[in-house]
């Protein structure tokens, strides 16, 4: 298997797509005048208290008030034992938000998911800080190892490895060295307010991320010591900056790709701007030196995302139906509550039976709806209807290959059997707005329905329109406007009804066609 990531630079708009043998798989966009803001630490204040929601309302500086539950609070989680032992505080039940924050309260707090839709941003003060392999956990004195990384050898040997290194990594001398290496732009503090206490010995946590499986021990010892000059900034900012201002910022878009999605696999990183490039390989040879010369600037004249079949790709992720190479086709409707797929064997007609047509329709469709999920970036709750089955074992495996085909997604996915009516029920965790949903808006025509009354249907609500206005107004005649495919229907399909209205009003009506009349609109003009 060949993946290459393609980035294009324009001044207002970069794009990364993450193409796997010649197919888009994943689209990641960000606009200048609207970055997104997930892992952005920043001071706030406590606008308001809501204990019938168990959440407060954070001012961060952004158009709407984020959101912060009472779960995503850090609360002191040891406390002394009778021995002096600590011993964890049961988790639940959750203490009454209330005692956790009050209102003009400042807190230091870490965006966990834009703003999307209607909702603000969603925040937690559990804070941590993303390096290359690593993830800090400034409040936890916890280490642990991705899930992706299976042989339980290498896990054994990166979590005994992080556990020596975040012991170590704190003197001067070790963590000078590092830091000649690693000179990245680093994060800002969190405040006092809501920070855990202290942790003896002053170690922090940490994550080891599935780009660390095989790394050598100076590789992870020098994201231990970018991550700790990174906190000493977040720590010192916190304390002087202003409310509603960031204390950290995230890595632009082209360097978080670099980060987090260049791996050894990568065959390629081709980029469009020559400045973007040189950014890229300086990055990568600080953090990633055996992968920087994978990193080439493309200079040809048709557009990279041209010559990739990208643009296409957009498009096609913006439709409804998908088509499967079968002949079958899914039916993909993304609603504020969730998200449904429908599977629809088309044209295919097998060649068999049809519980064997059915099921070679549905390991496809499984496959399919696992890309079309991470290129759409559709998240929440998921529902598939596959096509009925009988046979157990058929359903068996094509909850396995569904299962199978999510393993590349980078966003945490929860997949449920069969329900009793033959639905498969999934989640998948969402912290950015979907494809669609960054790149439309709702139809100005529709309102956002997605359908239209027909022409049938305004014909008749202007002849209502016609009979109530004449009853309440005197006029000697009137004159209708609406748009060309409506008046076009009237003066011709429905012109005996028009006779027949004229006649009973006693009144004449002209109708006069307007381009710039949507579907639905029309005026009734008395004269």
């Amino acid at each position: 298997m060949t993946e290459e990531i393609l980035v294009n630079v324009t001044p207002r708009e970069t794009r990364v797509a993450v193409v796997e043998n010649g197919m888009l798989q994943e689209l990641h966009i960000e606009r200048g005048w609207r970055r997104g803001v997930v892992g952005n630490i920043y001071k706030g204040r406590v606008q308001r208290v809501m204990p019938g929601m168990q959440a407060a309302f954070i001012e961060i500086g952004l158009d709407r008030a984020a959101f912060l539950h009472a779960n995503d609070i850090v609360r002191p989680a040891m406390e002394q034992g009778e021995n002096g032992d600590e011993a964890p505080l049961p988790p639940t039940p959750t203490r009454p938000i209330t005692e956790l924050v009050r209102e003009g309260q400042d807190v230091i707090v870490q965006v966990v998911k834009d703003p999307i839709g209607s909702k603000g941003a969603r925040l937690t003060t559990q804070l941590s800080i993303p390096s290359r392999y690593l993830v800090l956990l400034p409040q936890s004195r916890v280490v642990g190892v991705s899930a992706r990384i299976e042989d339980e050898a290498e896990r054994l040997r990166l979590k005994s490895l992080v556990s020596e290194l975040a012991g170590i990594a704190r003197p001067a001398d070790i963590v000078a060295a590092a830091l000649e290496n690693a000179g990245a732009v680093a994060p800002e503090p969190p405040p006092e307010p809501l920070r855990a206490p202290a942790k003896r010995g002053g170690e922090h946590g940490y994550i080891v991320r599935t780009n660390a499986e095989g790394q050598p021990a100076e590789a992870l010892a020098e994201d231990v010591a970018y991550l700790s000059r990174a906190w000493a900034l977040v720590e010192q900012r916190s304390r002087d900056a202003r409310v509603g201002s960031p204390v950290y910022e995230d890595l632009s878009l082209p360097l978080r790709a670099v980060r987090d999605l260049m791996r050894r696999d990568v065959e390629k990183v081709k980029v469009d701007s020559r400045e973007t490039c040189e950014k890229l390989r300086d990055f990568a040879a600080q953090y990633m030196p055996g992968l920087a010369e994978k990193i080439e600037h493309y200079a040809g004249a048709r557009p990279i995302f041209d010559l990739y079949g990208v643009e296409d790709e957009i498009q096609h992720a913006l439709e409804k139906e998908v088509p499967l190479k079968s002949g079958g086709y899914l039916v993909i409707d993304q609603t504020e509550a969730m998200t449904t797929v429908d599977v629809n064997t088309g044209s295919f007609l097998g060649q068999r039976n049809l519980e064997e047509t059915v099921y070679r329709t549905n390991l496809e469709a499984a496959q399919a709806v696992a890309r079309q999920l991470r290129l759409r970036n559709l998240g929440g709750i998921i529902i598939i209807d596959f096509i009925d089955m009988v046979d157990a074992e058929h359903r068996r495996q094509v909850l396995r290959t569904l299962e199978k085909s999510l393993v590349k997604d980078h966003a945490k996915t929860t997949v449920y059997d069969f329900s009793p009516l033959g639905l498969v029920e999934m989640t998948r965790k969402r912290t950015v707005e979907s494809l669609e949903r960054q790149l439309c808006e709702p139809c100005h025509e529709c309102g956002g329905r997605g359908m239209l009354k027909t022409a049938e249907t305004v014909t008749y609500e202007i002849f209502r329109e016609i009979t109530r206005a004449v009853r309440q107004f005197e006029a000697a005649r009137l004159l209708v406007i609406a748009s060309p495919k409506v008046v076009a229907r009237i003066t011709d399909e429905e012109s005996a009804a028009v006779a027949e209205l004229e006649e009973f009003l006693g009144k004449s009506i002209r109708f006069q066609p307007d381009e710039q009349y949507l579907q639905e609109q029309f005026d009734v003009v008395l004269l």
